[in-house]
């Protein structure tokens, strides 16, 4: 029987990156959104083309419904009770890390909420718990009615 062995782990292995790398709570909250943005985009790309073989564009304007700051922040204000207390924390870190930046059409509040997720998940990601990154979002789009 093959050993499961995670994307995590193949990328750290064929690209050297096993050794010094930091564990996932020793990054700083905006790391952890940057990897944690990719992430949920990488997730609700990959179920948009799974949905069907559309135009680029079409299948651009479908994944942007999604990933935005104000559908984050419906989403992790729907798991509020769903996270652990560690899962609370990191997220709360993000939420209220400075950034510099500011998202187009989206209010701060929206913003800095969307923010604390994709920290959320850049630290699970990076904790190598890609089953619970699925778990919160299928609870997320359960609970918000959004259907992606």
């Amino acid at each position: 029987m093959e050993e499961h062995v995670s994307g995590l782990s193949k990328i750290k292995s064929r690209f050297g990156c096993e050794k010094d790398g930091a564990d996932a709570q020793f990054y700083s909250p905006l790391t952890l959104a940057y990897i944690g943005d990719a992430v949920y985009d990488l997730i609700v790309r990959t179920v948009v083309v799974e949905r069907g073989n559309r135009p680029v564009n079409l299948l651009h304007r479908t994944a942007v419904r999604y990933v935005n700051a104000g559908a984050q922040a419906a989403l992790i204000g729907a798991l509020a009770d769903d996270l652990t207390e560690e899962e609370t924390a990191v997220y709360r870190r993000g939420r209220n890390a400075k950034s510099h930046t500011m998202a187009k059409n989206a209010s701060v509040e929206d913003y800095r909420k969307a923010t604390g997720m994709e920290a959320l998940l850049g630290y699970l990601y990076l904790s190598d718990r890609f089953d619970r990154i699925l778990e919160l979002i299928g609870i997320g789009l359960e609970k918000t009615g959004i259907e992606l």
